[in-house]
């Protein structure tokens, strides 16, 4: 019996990259999914069915059970259609893995304001737009005296989180975003019986070949029979576990690379001064690193 087994996933984004790592893996190990993509360009720009299509003809073949869901996550009702279609399709829902995402780059002073708009609204709305329609699916689940064993996995990046990207003010912006979602989320939906955590990704996909600088550090795929530290696949095990019925973990942000899994922590402090009465600006100046 399979990890994942009786219980049904949605994934967004999941018609190529990471996202279709996901997929195929769920699928082995005994998991229904719905694969979302909306099938467009790396800026998120016209809609093709063949991706999503494409991994569930895959799994099909290979035995398992999906659907394919072309949707726009970043509006509200596609992610309801999203959300309805898992539970219409399979009979209920466990697994939310938000990872649709899409790059409009750009440094700050010349960034235009559709540029910002769209990666914010595919990236952390479309991760909110998932997660509420979800979240209100196992409220409910809780009100009829069922108790759901969900778990929801977020999608940051380094960009946002570890290491801040010049010329990706909107894209590290929303991952920021989301893995302050997922802190947030994790204790609001602990008392539906949902786990809610995030990893921030490092993987040759298209859109990390596609940042500047990226292509030459995550390289070429290596030879087969190779081990390929930055092929997507490697990510897909962690958000699997995370998935599980039994994974204890929650409000937990992983940064996982290749061979590599480190459990991230936010803000914290560094340094604190203090005065006993009213701030002087000098005092601030002389005593601030």
């Amino acid at each position: 019996m399979g990890a994942l087994e009786g219980r049904v996933a949605v994934i967004t984004g999941a018609g190529r990259g990471i996202g279709r790592e996901h997929a195929l893996l769920f699928s082995r190990e005994g998991a229904a999914v719905v694969v979302n993509d909306l099938g467009g360009s790396n800026a998120g720009e016209g809609t093709d069915t063949g991706p999503a299509q494409a991994v569930v003809n895959e799994i099909v073949a290979a035995g398992g059970r999906a659907v394919a869901n072309t949707a726009n996550i970043a509006t509200w009702d596609g992610a309801k259609g999203l959300v309805d279609q898992a539970i219409s399709e399979f009979g209920h829902l466990d697994i939310v893995v938000n990872n649709a995402g899409i790059l409009r780059d750009g440094f700050i002073a010349g960034l235009e304001e559709s540029q910002w708009d769209s990666v914010v609204a595919v990236h952390l709305k479309g991760h909110f737009n998932v997660l509420r329609h979800a979240a209100a699916y196992w409220k409910d689940q809780v009100k009829a005296g069922k108790t759901p064993l969900a778990s929801v996995i977020n999608t940051a990046s380094a960009s946002g989180v570890t290491v801040p990207n010049a010329g990706q003010a909107n894209y590290g912006a929303a991952k920021a975003g989301i893995a302050a979602l997922t802190l947030v989320a994790a204790d609001e939906l602990e008392r539906y019986g949902v786990r809610v955590n995030a990893i921030a990704p490092m993987a040759r996909t298209r859109l990390t070949v596609a940042t500047p600088g990226m292509g030459a550090i995550l390289g070429a795929a290596v030879e087969e029979g190779e081990f390929d530290g930055f092929s997507p696949a490697n990510i897909a095990p962690l958000v699997a576990y995370l998935a599980t019925e039994k994974c204890p973990l929650t409000g937990k942000v992983f940064s996982v690379t290749g061979g590599a899994i480190s459990e991230l922590g936010g803000w914290h402090d560094v340094k604190t001064i203090e005065t006993d009465g009213m701030w002087e600006i000098d005092d601030i100046a002389n005593r601030l690193p």
